[in-house]
């Protein structure tokens, strides 16, 4: 994930800004990290360069 879409991407739920925790970057992109909302509280995971945005209900029954 580049960093750059903090700038576009909100929570899902509340439209509200998220917070980045990358755990780990690779090659200038965050490969592996959290996005929590600033309102809500909810987290989303980083898995693979890729950010998860389901709501949390729907996050088990997505395939993988």
């Amino acid at each position: 994930m580049q960093e750059d879409l903090m700038d576009i991407i909100c929570c899902p739920l509340d439209k509200h800004d998220l917070e980045l925790d990358v755990e780990e970057r690779e090659d200038g992109e965050i490969v592996a990290g959290t996005l929590t909302c600033t309102e809500c509280g909810e987290t989303y995971p980083i898995e693979d360069g890729i950010p998860n945005l389901l709501p949390p209900d729907m996050r088990e029954d997505a395939p993988a």
